[in-house]
């Protein structure tokens, strides 16, 4: 699958800002039928990040959001800003 049809976009609300800074942890919406490993898969090859975890759940919107946890060595916060998050 295309990364660019798995990751629909990022999320930048509050809440996605806090996780980046105190759990070095990056929010995006993703396709409804991605796995984890395809979402891990897709930011390793569209985005060339790192992945340590992944954790999604679906939302009552009918979105599909994926958490997606950083090595300690990789600041979220300096991949959004390449990313253009912030």
């Amino acid at each position: 699958m295309d990364p660019f049809k798995i990751i629909k976009y990022p999320v930048s609300t509050e809440k996605a800002v806090r996780l980046m800074e105190s759990d070095n942890k990056l929010t995006f919406i993703v396709n409804l039928k991605a796995t984890k490993n395809d979402i891990k898969d897709a930011l390793k090859k569209g985005f060339d990040i790192d992945i340590k975890t992944v954790r999604t759940f679906i939302t009552p919107e009918g979105k599909k959001k994926a958490y997606v946890t950083l090595p300690k060595d990789k600041p979220a916060i300096d991949v959004a800003t390449q990313l253009g998050i912030m």
